[in-house]
């Protein structure tokens, strides 16, 4: 929660409609001060939709918005300031320079920026790539120049969405670092991305969306735990795939003389007994799932219940 205890942003049965159809659909959520929080979900799930809603962009249809206790349309002018944005189909004005864009995009937040100097350094923004034309600057470099127009004002909240998209290894380590900073400082960052090892590494908790509407809200760590583990074999015997009998259910996926499978918790003590009792097995281990299975597990059954609006984050450790 925010220094008042008013969550940084709530969502109360937030919809967005486009004619017929319908963008997002009831969304309800909380998220506190010092979150870094993941919204997932597949291309058209509404994750752009809700962001743009959460920033002022968009007027919902139905239902209520409150960021930093205010609402960021009515309201936009005083909140914009505490925001930073990142869209996830970033366009700028290939006729400015970098350093230009910068000054522009602070004009119209409406906000100082005193981040602006430590964040070009860190991003690898030279003076001399500043003084180019927007247009000369490759996917990379306009995604950094993204970056710190996003984060030069030091932001109560920040939604940045697909952040690391063009970056180039050396440097995401750097926005990693960047995020803990921020939420060490206790300010909020809201994460989109379709790159789920980046989310699992980032998050505490995660929004994920389906048509529209929620599916699950939940603690990475929870998440992992309460979906499939994968399970790998390694044939004694050399020979590749056969059938597998009653572990067919679980999705095997072979290579050669190895396998894996993906097996719910209450499952992996009977499987493992049969898979030793019916196999030459030469080698076996058992893994929690990453965050990408447990996606996927949650998109395949359809999801659980959502936690409650109201419960707010977990503890942070």
């Amino acid at each position: 929660m925010s220094a008042d205890g008013t969550a940084v942003i709530e969502l109360r049965s937030l919809t967005k409609r486009y004619g017929r159809s319908v963008g997002v659909d009831g969304l309800d959520l909380d998220v506190g001060g010092g979150e870094v929080f993941g919204l997932l979900g597949p291309n058209g799930a509404g994750k752009t939709t809700t962001l743009r809603c959460l920033v002022g962009l968009l007027r919902p249809s139905a239902g209520a918005v409150r960021v930093l206790g205010l609402d960021p349309v009515a309201d936009h002018r005083r909140v914009a300031p505490s925001i930073g944005y990142l869209p996830g189909e970033l366009r700028l004005y290939p006729e400015l320079t970098g350093r230009q864009t910068l000054d522009l995009l602070a004009d119209l937040q409406g906000a100082p920026a005193p981040g602006r100097a430590e964040l070009c350094d860190r991003l690898r923004l030279s003076r001399a790539d500043l003084d180019k034309r927007v247009a000369a600057y490759s996917r990379g470099m306009k995604q950094k120049l993204g970056l710190v127009q996003a984060l030069q004002h030091r932001p109560s909240l920040s939604v940045l969405d697909e952040p690391t998209e063009g970056l180039d290894p050396l440097v995401q380590e750097v926005f990693f670092e960047l995020l803990a900073e921020e939420t060490g400082a206790g300010r909020t960052v809201l994460l989109s991305s379709h790159v789920l090892p980046e989310v699992q590494r980032a998050c505490g908790r995660v929004a994920i969306i389906r048509g529209g509407r929620l599916v699950a809200v939940q603690s990475v760590s929870a998440l992992r735990r309460a979906r499939a583990r994968r399970i790998r074999l390694v044939l004694a015997d050399g020979r590749g795939e056969r059938p597998l009998g009653a572990a067919e259910r679980w999705s095997p996926h072979w290579e050669g003389d190895r396998v894996q499978l993906l097996v719910p918790p209450d499952d992996v003590v009977p499987a493992v007994r049969g898979l030793l009792a019916a196999l030459p097995v030469g080698d076996l281990t058992v893994e929690e799932a990453g965050l990408d299975e447990a996606f996927l597990d949650l998109y395949r059954t359809g999801g659980e219940t959502p936690t409650a609006p109201g419960a707010g984050p977990e503890p942070r450790s």
